[in-house]
């Protein structure tokens, strides 16, 4: 059986927030508010630091910076109307989950962030993993009504 958070750590800084059952626990409750079994799914979670960011947003978005948090979602779950929900996904089977995505986040970009918004890195990276995870789930700021 897959695990839910498939969580990859490539810079150890990681480690003091432990952001392997930080991420497991905003992932359940991110599926559990949408009414998502967290049996079926999988997601991989990969802590870095800000050059592996930034090289990954040149590479996907081309954009030559660093930022908190990118996502790709294994598939296009958007709604198709400005504003409209998008089509959650159906779960695969335990032994052959369904992929949500990926996500990155750079541990430079979050604590700067955390320390500028005086909160703690855990609150805010949490936010960022189910912010990401939404994403991967058909949610999007692009377009205004999406927002």
């Amino acid at each position: 059986m897959e695990p839910l958070v498939d969580c990859v750590i490539e810079d150890d800084r990681w480690q003091s927030i432990g952001l392997d059952p930080l991420a497991w626990r905003a992932v359940r409750a991110t599926l559990a508010a949408l009414d998502l079994p967290e049996t079926g799914f999988t997601l991989a979670v990969m802590g870095c630091d800000d050059a592996r960011i930034a090289a990954l947003n040149t590479a996907f978005r081309d954009k030559q910076t660093a930022t908190n948090v990118l996502s790709w979602p294994y598939d296009d779950l958007s709604a198709e109307d400005e504003g409209g929900t998008p089509d959650l996904p159906e779960p695969g089977d335990a032994d052959d989950p369904e992929s949500l995505g990926d996500i990155a986040l750079s541990y430079d970009t979050c604590a700067r962030e955390a320390e500028a918004g005086g909160k703690p890195l855990a609150d805010h990276v949490t936010h960022l993993i189910v912010h990401g995870l939404l994403h991967c789930l058909g949610y999007d700021h692009v377009r205004e009504g999406d927002a």
